[in-house]
C-alpha cells in the first residue's frame, strides 16, 4: 500500500517558534493539560496556540481540524518526524 502526501512544495503556513513548540509538545502529548504542563504554562494557551496554528494551515489552503490532520501536516512540513512519535 502507498501512502500519498501532499507534494513537498505545498504552501506551509508561517507558524512561530514558539507556535512549532507548542504544537510539537501537543501532538507528543496525551492532551493538552500533558503539553501545558511540560511547557510551564496553561491548557488554555496551548489551545489558543492551536487555534491560531490549524487558522494559519487554513489560510494556506492545508485545513487541519483534528489532532490527527495537524500530526499529518506537521510530518509533512518537517515539524514532527515518525521516529519522535
Amino acid at each position: 500500500m502507498t501512502m500519498m502526501l501532499e507534494h513537498s512544495s505545498a504552501p506551509k503556513p508561517a507558524l512561530s517558534a514558539r507556535e512549532i513548540e507548542i504544537l510539537r509538545a501537543w501532538l507528543l502529548c496525551e492532551s493538552k493539560s500533558e503539553a501545558a504542563a511540560r511547557l510551564f504554562v496553561t491548557a488554555a494557551t496551548v489551545s489558543t496556540h492551536i487555534v491560531r496554528i490549524r487558522e494559519k494551515y487554513a489560510r494556506v489552503g492545508r485545513t487541519a481540524t483534528t489532532k490527527t490532520a495537524l500530526l499529518a501536516r506537521a510530518l509533512q512540513d518537517g515539524v514532527v518526524s515518525i521516529d519522535e512519535l
